[in-house]
């Protein structure tokens, strides 16, 4: 991770160069998990705009939700004990995101009606940043990950 900038910043940054919102936060922690650049975009490159457009689970949130499993997910199947406390730090996460933004499914955060959206992606414009507040998400996603990760080390 560059120094100067928190993972919220990076998060934000890589969002404006163009990469989708679930692509941002994951690619943000790029530092905190062993995966090159390219794998991790593809990854997660099927998530943005609430999964595919589909505008469900907000690509923000399942970035986070990704950088979680990469960092203190569960390997063994039958491992009943770090599976129930893998899900319960997701719904803690997605808890979280939710106290500030009284959702975390796309559409309901964007004030669209329901259903899928189309599939061809929006320009980003400086119209797109003004209307849309997939900007602020991005980083505050990445802010309560970075937070939960400082306050509960691992290595």
């Amino acid at each position: 991770m560059d120094t100067q900038k928190t993972h919220s910043e990076i998060a934000m940054d890589l969002f404006k160069q163009g990469y989708n919102c679930s692509q941002s936060v994951f690619l943000a922690f790029c530092d905190e998990y062993e995966m090159d650049r390219e794998t991790a975009a593809k990854l997660s490159s099927s998530f943005g705009g609430g999964m595919g457009r589909l505008r469900e689970v907000c690509g923000a949130v399942t970035g986070m939700f990704m950088v979680a499993g990469m960092v203190y997910g569960y390997t063994e199947p039958k491992d009943q004990i770090s599976k129930t406390k893998h899900y319960e730090r997701i719904q803690l996460l997605a808890r979280k995101f939710e106290e500030s933004n009284r959702s975390i499914i796309c559409r309901e955060l964007l004030g669209l009606g329901q259903g899928k959206d189309s599939p061809v992606p929006e320009l980003r414009t400086a119209e797109y940043y003004k209307k849309r507040p997939c900007v602020e998400l991005v980083g505050m996603a990445a802010d309560i990950m970075e937070k939960y990760i400082l306050e509960n080390q691992k290595r």
